[in-house]
């Protein structure tokens, strides 16, 4: 089994590449990452040298490349991980989103028409439903759900999964289509939630938190997302959607203050400020679809994956240090250029 991984190089995609190399020893696993600002080779340097992987360096929006590639590599599946995922980002300037989301999407799945492909999933998101309210905890999304963008993100990631559905409806395309709660655990970018107040907490500097910190997620550990995922391309119906949630909905100033009393910090380095632009109020993912049908369940506790995750920064400054302070880009250049 040939299995083409786009934004391999990223936090999920890195994760479920550990995975499936881990679990099936006689896979091929071919990596297609762009290695823009949140594509860190560094994090593969274990795996380069294993005879079931490979990596390529390219954007999956280029149509003469991916398909060079599906022609010299002869895929059975792609995962779809490739993404620009930032909302504030996507606020600043939305049309890579649309270029590396939509458009990329459209090109992956004309190179899986073209090469005969088993199957496409596009890995998405719970944004593309909106948000619930505070008030309503009994309020969940289900794959009925009807989408609600709120941010040029989740409106190019609901753009995609249309399209997507779209082309197994027109073209018989055997598609699936994952939209996962907010994920945590190793090699998460910086910038996101959880690694930045780490990291914040351990150089005793200011935790930006947007608003008063009600904004409530649902949590997921990658592994148990990774887990999911196998689950579906290799069990899942074709034509379908399945929601992966965690039921760890956690309010972020909640996360926050566990991220500091675990690091032993005082909850004066928390900063209140101004929210972001559209902020979706609560997101909450109901499973019931993938457990019934595929037996999956969300079998990490937040308190359990948290420690996991704060344990692993902890044990990995270099590389999140690395990030921080720019030496990753530079990874590519001094460690790979020469082998591509």
């Amino acid at each position: 089994m040939k299995i083409i991984v786009t934004g391999g190089a990223g936090f999920i995609g890195s994760n479920f590449i550990f995975y499936m190399l881990n679990k099936y020893p006689d896979y091929k696993i071919i990596c297609l990452d762009m290695l823009t600002y949140a594509g860190n080779l560094e994090t593969l340097k274990d795996i380069m040298d294993n005879e079931n992987f490979s990596f390529y360096r390219g954007d999956i929006a280029d149509k003469e490349f991916v398909d060079n590639l599906f022609e010299s590599e002869k895929p059975d599946m792609v995962v779809n991980f490739a993404a620009e995922s930032h909302v504030d980002r996507s606020i600043e300037d939305p049309g890579i989103f649309l270029k590396t989301n939509i458009l990329g999407t459209q090109v992956l799945m004309d190179a899986c028409r073209k090469y005969g492909i088993k199957r496409y999933h596009q890995v998405s998101t719970d944004e593309v439903y909106g948000d619930l309210p505070l008030d309503r905890p009994d309020l969940l999304f289900t794959e009925e759900t009807p989408i609600h963008t709120s941010s040029p993100y989740s409106s190019s990631k609901a753009g995609a999964d249309l399209l997507v559905l779209a082309y197994h409806r027109t073209y018989g395309l055997p598609v699936s289509i994952s939209r996962c709660s907010n994920n945590y655990g190793p090699y998460h970018f910086p910038e996101k939630l959880i690694p930045l107040m780490i990291a914040n907490a351990l150089a005793d500097k200011p935790l930006p938190v947007y608003g008063e910190g009600l904004n409530v997620r649902d949590w997921l550990y990658v592994e148990v997302h990774c887990r999911a995922i196998d689950l579906i391309i290799h069990n899942g119906k074709v034509g379908e959607v399945y929601n992966v949630g965690g039921h760890n909905e956690k309010a972020n100033i909640e996360i926050v203050k566990m991220i500091l009393d675990a690091l032993e910090k005082p909850y004066s380095l928390i900063t209140y400020v101004a929210d972001r632009k559209g902020h979706d109020l609560r997101y909450a993912i109901d499973p019931t679809k993938i457990s019934n049908e595929l037996g999956w369940l969300p079998e990490t506790k937040f308190e359990d994956g948290i420690k996991r995750t704060i344990d692993w920064y902890l044990s990995n400054k270099n590389w999140w240090e690395n990030i921080i302070n720019g030496e990753y880009q530079n990874y590519y250049k001094r460690m790979y250029e020469e082998r591509v």
